[in-house]
């Protein structure tokens, strides 16, 4: 399998936060990497800068979006927890969450309007499903490949 988007991987986040306890990001990295039965192959590829793997990348946009959306928090460095927004979000049984999904809360509108207000209208259509590093590590390497 390859690895997932990064707003695929946004449910199934959630889910595995959902028994309320704090969790370390790489445990929930290993986890998510074994739910999506990726291979090692898919754990250990890099973006083009060599220098984060594309499912590392991933998963923390993922995390972004649902602390901006205060469906997770950070309660210490690196360590994570569901809120009781997201408790009620689970509890819904959602089948998808994604950006579309997320525009329901007001803290994720707040967001996305001031990360809009630094992009090209265009731009932001066209690299919905990509992470702000893999539109970069993109543009860089077209600029190379030129």
């Amino acid at each position: 399998m390859t690895v997932p988007d990064f707003q695929t991987i946004m449910l199934p986040l959630l889910k595995a936060m959902g028994d309320g306890q704090e969790h370390a990001g790489h445990d929930i990295l290993e986890q998510l990497g074994k739910e999506f039965k990726l291979s090692d192959e898919d754990l250990n590829e890099l973006l083009p800068s060599g220098k984060q793997t594309r499912f590392y990348n991933r998963v923390g946009w993922a995390r972004t979006y649902l602390i901006k959306s205060k469906l997770l928090e950070m309660p210490r460095y690196s360590f994570y927890k569901i809120t009781g927004r997201g408790n009620d979000i689970l509890a819904s049984n959602p089948i998808r969450i994604d950006m579309n999904y997320l525009k329901r809360f007001p803290e994720y509108i707040e967001f996305k309007e001031k990360e809009n207000d630094k992009e090209p209208e265009d731009v932001i259509k066209e690299v919905e499903d990509s992470t702000p590093e893999e539109v970069l590590e993109n543009a860089f390497q077209e600029i190379n490949d030129r």
